[in-house]
């Protein structure tokens, strides 16, 4: 069961943690932004040492992640903590998985099997919720890859706000949308079950309700409730696995190198109003009742009197925080519908056929 422990400065228990796991030398997981942030002061009076492992990029690519296993194993660690955002922790959780298989086959297509290494985890954004989720992403030869054991989840989460307050604000706007697009996508998926959808509308009302004093005025207690409100995203989805929007976001990271949350925030509106529309093709087997009951309880919690009205305060949220999407050629819009994963569709409550995709592209590039 893992350990989450909300506050200011929290991510300063980690040295009486690694005490208690009797961790003798670990590897902290980090992007280069880690030593700009402050947080080295800490992490060098630690008794316990660490070894840093900072060469992987934003979409962390397999190549990268594997020199992350050899220098696991090169120097004997025996405990990762990670600190930083969804790529940091994503790469955290594939050295763990990785690193007691055998060599010479591709690390991600052999049998994982769990292991006793410990997992800690620090986000320092409020956006992929990875902190508390099974799943892992990273790129192979150009395709995004995603796995999901549940012995990835890390034992502790220390959720500390204030790691929050220096982040970029395009970087708080994105994360920001993929924490709440996970929300929304969740407590709609096929998947969804009493517990996801109470994550979910805890995680859509805490966003909504603090988005403008986090984005635009640092508000400190804005910080804490998004993060929460994240962590509570990753939750849900933990549960449910994402639908749609991220599905189809992926490929427009690569083409057009847009940040995951960015990419998946365009999308979300243009689906929801087609499956608003298009109840009939209900893939869902609770049936096309229950899906409009579930667009207007996530209407709801977003403060709005039906689901119509709720699409178009989530695009007036794009247009605030000055989203968009990208321009797209004929030839580019052919290229994304045809690389959408059909088995992250299978998690949407309405079936969307390439057809549809195109012409979901076709609004989402501004065409």
């Amino acid at each position: 069961m893992q350990k989450i422990i909300c506050g200011e400065n929290c991510y300063k228990q980690i040295g009486d943690l690694l005490k208690q796991l009797n961790v003798k030398k670990y590897m902290l997981v980090c992007r280069p932004s880690f030593f700009k942030m402050g947080l080295n002061e800490y992490f060098a009076d630690i008794e316990t040492k660490a070894v840093y492992f900072t060469d992987f990029t934003v979409n962390p690519k397999y190549e990268e992640i594997c020199v992350g296993v050899d220098l696991f194993r090169k120097e004997k660690c025996d405990a990762i903590v990670a600190v930083g955002g969804g790529s940091a922790i994503d790469v955290a959780k594939c050295i763990k998985a990785f690193v007691n298989l055998p060599n010479g086959e591709i690390y991600f297509k052999q049998k994982l099997v769990d292991n006793e290494i410990p997992l800690i985890s620090v986000p320092t954004t409020a956006g992929t919720g990875s902190e508390s989720t099974r799943f892992a992403v990273f790129y192979y030869n150009g395709e995004k890859e995603s796995l999901a054991e549940e012995y990835w989840i890390p034992e502790y989460a220390l959720l500390d706000h204030t790691l929050l307050y220096s982040l970029p604000e395009y970087q708080k706007k994105c994360t920001l949308l993929d924490a709440l697009c996970q929300a929304i996508e969740s407590w709609w998926s096929v998947n969804s079950n009493d517990e996801s959808k109470q994550y979910a509308k805890t995680a859509v009302e805490k966003i909504i309700n603090n988005y403008r004093a986090y984005i635009f005025e640092n508000d400190p207690e804005a910080a804490k409730e998004i993060m929460l409100g994240s962590n509570y995203a990753g939750r849900a989805i933990n549960i449910t696995a994402t639908t749609s929007a991220h599905a189809m976001s992926y490929k427009m990271t690569t083409l057009y190198g847009i940040p995951h949350g960015h990419a998946v925030g365009i999308g979300l509106a243009h689906i929801w109003e087609y499956m608003l529309n298009n109840p009939q093709n209900c893939s869902d087997k609770r049936g096309a009742e229950y899906l409009l009951k579930t667009f207007e309880d996530i209407a709801n919690a977003m403060g709005c009197n039906s689901a119509a009205e709720a699409v178009e305060k989530y695009k007036g949220i794009l247009k605030e925080l000055d989203i968009s999407g990208p321009k797209a050629t004929s030839e580019e819009i052919g290229v994304l519908a045809s690389s959408v994963n059909v088995g992250r569709l299978k998690n949407n409550p309405v079936a969307l056929s390439e057809d549809v995709l195109y012409d979901l592209y076709l609004k989402i590039t501004q065409r």
